[in-house]
């Protein structure tokens, strides 16, 4: 399975990061560990949505679309 993520920070609520994994519970902890440059700013994260795809190629074009800038509003609203 391939998972799109969205982690949402807990010193920032506002703050949102989209991720695409195999592994949502290892690659959390790698955020919340500092080991991603995008995200150390604003740790701890918590995992607000996680979505699952059996395909790869749809789960990074889900997760481009929630990247793209009118999709930030989408996913903020609907998540």
């Amino acid at each position: 399975m391939h998972y799109v993520y969205v982690l949402q920070s807990q010193v920032d609520p506002d703050r949102f990061y989209v991720g695409e994994t195999g592994d949502p519970d290892r690659r959390g902890a790698e955020h919340n560990a500092g080991k991603s440059i995008h995200t150390n700013k604003y740790k701890p994260w918590k995992l607000s949505v996680c979505v699952g795809f059996s395909d790869r190629t749809k789960a990074l074009s889900f997760e481009k679309y929630l990247k793209s800038g009118s999709r930030r509003a989408f996913a903020k609203r609907h998540f």
